[in-house]
């Protein structure tokens, strides 16, 4: 079954780096992949220079996604990878929905910031927006200049606390079996032992991962859970962060907090972001 991948770009350093990794990632898949660019200023009707800046830049995007499109093509030995490009004047929410909708996406990959994002921000605004919108796709976000690695191990932190069901953990699951990845499950140690809901959520998680290769692994508790993650990604040489994005989830902390307390989570590895 061909995969659809959706691979948002503002021609910036970072999201080539993105489309090299699912390149990388689905070498074997048949996939379609969709360059989408979005071209989006407020054109004013009595301002003719709007409207000509305007058309320049859609000229503009134009070239540059064909250019990026035969770049991609000869960056593939799969002859099963088909590449489109999709050019929208909707701001990038709308223009991503859109293409989600009509060309049935299974995952969106981008990069963690584009071609104006600030050394500080752990994520861009755009892939922000992209991670607090979308309830129906997953997205996989690939940090700056980062070099492919196989992911052998990917790293699925959770407290128990929440039931999750199997569409949920179906993006994880396909992952793993791109390339036969072992799923470790991280738990923060609050208490000495489970509650009889935790239990019960970790034996359906256990039901549903019943045909991969998975563990179990018990991380003590710290003042920050980004050390804590952190430290499990070094220790067990993670080569991916999954997590579902839920209310009062980890994701949704970090992505609200102030920059101060964010520069503790800049993501070292992909970070596979699962909506609820």
């Amino acid at each position: 079954m061909k995969r659809h991948i959706l691979l948002p770009t503002d021609f910036s350093d970072n999201s080539w780096s993105a489309t090299v990794y699912a390149l990388k990632l689905y070498a074997n898949e048949p996939c379609t992949f969709y360059f989408l660019n979005s071209v989006n200023i407020k054109v004013s009707k009595l301002s003719n220079l709007s409207n000509k800046l305007l058309k320049i830049m859609r000229e503009d995007a134009k070239t540059e996604l064909k250019d990026l499109k035969a770049l991609a093509e000869t960056s593939t030995a799969n002859p099963n990878h088909d590449f489109k490009t999709i050019l929208s004047s909707e701001d990038l929410l709308s223009a991503v929905k859109n293409a989600v909708k009509k060309w049935q996406i299974d995952l969106i990959v981008m990069g963690t910031k584009g071609a104006t994002g600030a050394k500080e921000f752990f994520f861009g605004s755009n892939t922000v927006r992209v991670i607090n919108s979308f309830r129906n796709c997953p997205v996989l976000i690939v940090p700056e200049e980062y070099d492919f690695i196989t992911p052998k191990q990917i790293a699925f932190p959770t407290d128990y606390n929440r039931f999750y069901g199997m569409d949920e953990i179906e993006p994880l699951t396909k992952l793993a079996d791109l390339h036969d990845s072992k799923i470790r499950i991280v738990h923060i140690n609050e208490k000495e032992e489970l509650s009889d809901i935790q239990e019960y959520n970790l034996m359906i998680l256990q039901s549903h991962l019943n045909n991969h290769d998975y563990s179990l692994h018990w991380m003590p508790k710290y003042d920050k859970k980004t050390a804590e993650i952190n430290d499990f990604i070094e220790e067990l040489d993670i080569d991916m962060l999954a997590m579902v994005n839920y209310k009062q989830s980890f994701i949704e902390k970090i992505v609200n907090e102030p920059i101060i307390k964010k520069i503790g989570f800049k993501p070292t590895i992909p970070f596979l972001v699962i909506p609820e």
